[in-house]
């Protein structure tokens, strides 16, 4: 599987400084740079049924999960719109999901990125993923300095819209299952 990308010396404007990939803390989580080591963790998440009913991803086998979790070990610096930024979700040294932003424009005026999140079912129902999201969203607004996040919910996903609407989101736009929903620095 060959993952392509556009040359960044295409992709235009860039931030004005690069910025790394974190270690936050929180409460209970850490949130870090994927490992290789995360690796039958990971199959195991991205591989469940509840994990994939509401992403894009394939069914994967081993091999592919693997290469998916190599990918994702490589997104660790923003910089120029397009760029990704994926953090594992940890919870008491164990993997439990993920976290991500995905910077869609960088002019400061009008600088947004895109968060997701998936988390393991077993770790459903305990604040986990609103703990993670909530350190991803500060993170996006104090250091990458966004104006507004996006985060696109696919409507059956009740508990990530339930989820998105306690982080302060609101709902803006619907496409085929999608919803959109944005969280900004402007007051509504």
């Amino acid at each position: 599987m060959r993952f392509a990308q556009r040359p960044r010396f295409i992709r235009g404007s860039s931030l004005e400084r690069a910025i790394a990939a974190p270690t936050l803390e929180t409460e209970r989580l850490r949130l870090r740079p994927h490992r290789i080591d995360d690796a039958t963790r990971w199959f195991e998440i991205q591989s469940s049924s509840d994990v994939q009913e509401f992403t894009s991803w394939p069914e994967r086998t081993r091999i592919e999960s693997y290469a998916h979790l190599q990918h994702r070990t490589k997104h660790v610096v923003l910089k120029q719109a397009d760029d990704f930024l994926a953090l594992a979700i940890e919870h008491e040294g164990e993997l439990i999901g993920d976290v991500s932003l995905h910077l869609r424009s960088v002019a400061l005026s009008s600088r947004s990125a895109e968060i997701s999140w998936i988390l393991h079912p077993d770790q459903y129902g305990q604040g986990y993923a609103g703990e993670a999201a909530a350190a991803m969203m500060e993170f996006a607004f104090t250091r990458v300095k966004v104006q507004w996040l996006v985060a696109v919910i696919e409507e059956n996903n009740v508990a990530s819209i339930a989820l998105a609407e306690r982080l302060g989101f609101r709902q803006i736009s619907r496409s085929g299952d999608s919803l959109s929903f944005i969280a900004g620095t402007f007051q509504p």
